[in-house]
């Protein structure tokens, strides 16, 4: 079992922060309440830590901290989504060797989030 099991992002608006990530990443979120938190959960495919949006008093964006890496087959295509979305981007796609290529951009809340596309997917 991988060690890290579950990522949660925080959201001050989890509407506007739903429709930013279904947006960016082609995918629907599940909304939940969980322990009496408002949250919505990415969809899960195989092995590997789950993540869902969050709102909460102690769920505070961030730029700084902790970095979440996404996974995704085109990140040219992905980080084009985040930016029509809004995002601003921090960090543009760069190649990082046999890690693939790696980029970052402010969420819709403000929070930090990267992207990772495998090296043997190539680049766009």
């Amino acid at each position: 079992m991988p060690p890290v099991i579950h990522i949660e992002l925080p959201a001050r608006d989890l509407d506007r922060a739903i429709a930013f990530h279904e947006r960016v990443f082609a995918v629907t979120l599940e909304r939940e309440t969980v322990d009496g938190l408002a949250m919505a959960f990415f969809p899960t495919v195989g092995v590997g830590a789950g993540a869902a949006l969050v709102m909460g008093d102690t769920y505070l964006p961030t730029l700084d901290g902790m970095r979440a890496y996404f996974r995704v087959h085109d990140i040219s295509a992905t980080l084009a989504r985040a930016e029509s979305a809004g995002a601003v981007v921090l960090y543009p796609v760069t190649d990082v060797g046999v890690y693939g290529h790696v980029a970052e951009f402010a969420d819709s809340e403000g929070n930090r989030i990267a992207l990772q596309q495998p090296r043997d997917q190539g680049a766009h």
